[in-house]
């Protein structure tokens, strides 16, 4: 009889780390090792979950923000009874496997969020804190505390270097997110050696001046009562969250324990050999955990199994005492938007005035705000120039400031767009249909692109409200002016790219963005007023691109988007005027257009005519829609938007002019070529 379980659970877990990195020939088997024992702690003693039922809504939330050490986690899972088997681990980092070589939510039954490239987990746990507790004061009623679960993270060294954690935790601790608990892995170790050489700072003293709650654990390689004690006291604070410096030794047990040698590579075989006799394993076995352990990590299971019945007779109860509160909450569980929500989308005619898609994005954004409960609004510092705040809002703060509730819906997330996408990324992944929005300028994608990333990685419907669109914005110039960004958005697989031209094409964009639930969107808005176009609809805009306009016989197409498709119509005019008919085909999503079938594709360009594009961004891209591009070749300038475009030569008479020219050099070929789309 093994005197001590959990110590000796907490060594089966660092030997089976050894085994299956050593068996992968790939991966990081020093921080499962050292990280063992707060990990046993959270998931052994702490948390609450079931793994027959991983999205059991009111389970303590896990998130491994230091992702490489993805096989502790794995080890987990499996101890604790989900769907992780031992070949799935066998199987760590191969091709297809569950067990991935960072954390994947959809590739892994009970993984919260996608973690690896460092800071995002800390970030995302930030997020999954705020539903939480937005979740709580909106739903919950004396006697039903429907939400109230903790969000624990381990973090290392690397995610606190990293910027975008430093946002998070900034907001976390002005939030007063109490209920986040993050357990911090000292280990004074980084890819390049010692700390000594890179981050010497005092983590605890700068969490502190953040509004943290800070605690420490001296022996977090063997004090399991230490942290359990450190993770009680951060319970007791609930105005503040809490960060737990644990001092560990990477790669505990190894010869090669406190180097960075055991970091990013497997351990030797005869250094397993050897951490198996030292933890009294027989060096012999690989992949054994004894029954002891698995039927300890098993009772854990059980109670969890327990409190998910628990609570599941209280939803029902909950139903019958709020019945509007407890419908509400039933569609957003399922995964069902408000039914008739389309409805209130804004719709327009030529004759109603000119408005920027800024300002057509707040009307939807306000139309829609009543009618869908689980949309989540923000800004970061920009909220009166990106108008993603509708009148009614409600400030999501902690309500000892005066500020706001936290049932409010709108998050104001200062100047940080890095945390403020990462933030959204854990808001949409708490399970309860939350659908994050929030704007800053277009050139700033690129700022927080990191997390923007593992949206699409991640299929978490977010949408990025990026106004500001183009050379359009003007005086504030080059700096501020996005030439590239479209470009990358479009690359990336999985996400959505709009830039509505006016108000019908803003409302279509909204309706696409908000009904596909498994990838983010990034809708770009102008600042410049637009008119309201002949031929566009709401619905047209599901097709990715449409013909806006036509001309029989049409000898040339202008295919353009945003502020740029109206410069198209103009330009046909001219054609027009000139005796030469062209077609205006309006783009604002190109991938959904490459999703339609080849007909319709074919129907909107069809062969032999010849397509010049207009957009005020850079022509990267539309070589495969286009025989010839109107647009940026260069970064923009600083003066009034109309000035650039004509300095820029992004005008009607310049894309006039272009089409004339594509049109004679085909003519003189004989032939127009087919357009790089695959049909």
């Amino acid at each position: 009889m093994v005197q001590n379980i959990e110590q000796h659970s907490v060594n089966t877990v660092r030997v089976l780390a050894a085994d299956i990195v050593r068996g992968a020939n790939s991966g990081h088997p020093g921080a499962p090792m050292g990280c063992a024992p707060m990990a046993h702690v959270l998931f052994g003693k702490e948390m609450t979950f079931n793994p027959k039922n991983p999205k059991f809504i009111n389970r303590d939330r896990f998130v491994l923000s230091n992702g490489h050490g993805c096989a502790l986690q794995y080890i987990y899972l499996h101890l604790l009874g989900y769907d992780v088997s031992m070949d799935d681990l066998k199987q760590f980092r191969q091709v297809g496997s569950k067990t991935p070589g960072h954390p994947e939510a959809h590739d892994t039954p009970g993984i919260e969020v996608t973690t690896g490239p460092l800071g995002q987990g800390i970030s995302n746990a930030v997020g999954l804190a705020a539903a939480e507790a937005q979740l709580a004061a909106t739903y919950n009623r004396p006697g039903f505390e429907l939400f109230n679960n903790y969000t624990y993270t381990i973090l290392g060294d690397g995610c606190l270097q990293e910027g975008v954690s430093a946002e998070a935790v900034s907001l976390a601790g002005h939030w007063k997110l109490g209920k986040l608990i993050a357990l911090y892995d000292d280990n004074e170790i980084t890819i390049d050696g010692s700390t000594e050489v890179s981050f010497t700072e005092d983590v605890l003293k700068r969490f502190e001046s953040y509004g943290w709650h800070t605690l420490s654990v001296a022996d977090g390689d063997n004090d399991l009562a230490g942290i359990a004690a450190a993770i009680a006291e951060a319970k007791a604070v609930t105005d503040k969250p809490t960060i737990i410096k644990v001092k560990t030794t990477i790669g505990y047990g190894s010869l090669l324990q406190g180097e960075e040698k055991c970091h990013g590579a497997p351990l030797s075989v005869d250094d397993i050999k050897q951490v198996k006799e030292k933890f009294g394993f027989n060096p012999a076995e690989q992949y054994v955990v004894p029954q002891e352990v698995y039927e300890f990590y098993g009772a854990r299971a059980a109670a969890g199994a327990t409190a998910e019945a628990e609570w599941n007779a209280l939803y029902e109860k909950y139903q019958q005492e709020f019945p509007a509160e407890g419908a509400e909450l039933k569609r957003r569980l399922d995964g069902k938007l408000p039914e008739g929500w389309e409805a209130a989308l804004p719709r327009f005619t030529p004759a109603d005035k000119a408005v920027a898609t800024r300002k057509l994005s707040e009307g939807v954004l306000t139309a829609l705000a009543d009618k869908i409960p689980e949309l989540l609004g923000g800004s970061a510092d920009l909220t009166g120039s990106n108008l993603t705040r509708w009148s009614q809002a409600v400030d999501f703060q902690h309500p000892s400031t005066g500020l706001g509730e936290y049932s409010g819906r709108y998050f104001r997330y200062g100047v940080r767009e890095h945390a403020m996408f990462a933030i959204m990324n854990g808001l949409a992944a708490y399970g309860v249909n939350i659908v994050p929005f929030a704007g800053t300028f277009l050139n700033f994608l690129t700022y927080g692109w990191g997390a923007t990333r593992l949206s699409a990685l991640s299929h978490l419907r977010v949408i990025y409200v990026m106004t500001h669109d183009s050379i359009g914005l003007g005086e504030d110039g080059p700096t501020h002016q996005p030439i590239e960004t479209l470009a990358l958005s479009r690359a990336c697989p999985n996400i959505l790219t709009f830039r509505p031209a006016d108000g019908n094409e803003t409302s279509g964009t909204y309706l696409v963005a908000l009904s596909d639930s498994s990838r983010p969107s990034v809708v770009a808005l102008s600042r410049q007023n637009l008119p309201q176009l002949e031929g566009s609809s709401v619905e047209a805009v599901t097709k990715g691109a449409y013909v806006l306009q036509d001309a029989a016989d049409a000898k040339v197409a202008f295919v353009a988007t945003g502020s740029e498709v109206s410069l198209a119509v103009e330009a046909a005019k001219l054609l027009a005027e000139q005796g030469v008919p062209a077609r205006v085909v309006s783009m604002p999503c190109s991938e959904l257009f490459d999703e339609q079938p080849v007909e319709y594709r074919k129907s909107v360009f069809p062969a032999g005519l010849p397509v010049v594009s207009v957009e005020a961004l850079g022509t990267f891209g539309w070589e495969k829609y286009s025989h010839a591009q109107v647009g940026m070749t260069t970064f923009g300038a600083s003066g009034p938007a109309p000035q650039l475009y004509k300095k820029f030569g992004i005008t009607a008479e310049a894309a006039a002019a272009k089409a004339q020219a594509v049109i004679a050099h085909y003519a003189k070929a004989g032939y127009v070529p087919e357009l790089g789309v695959e049909f």
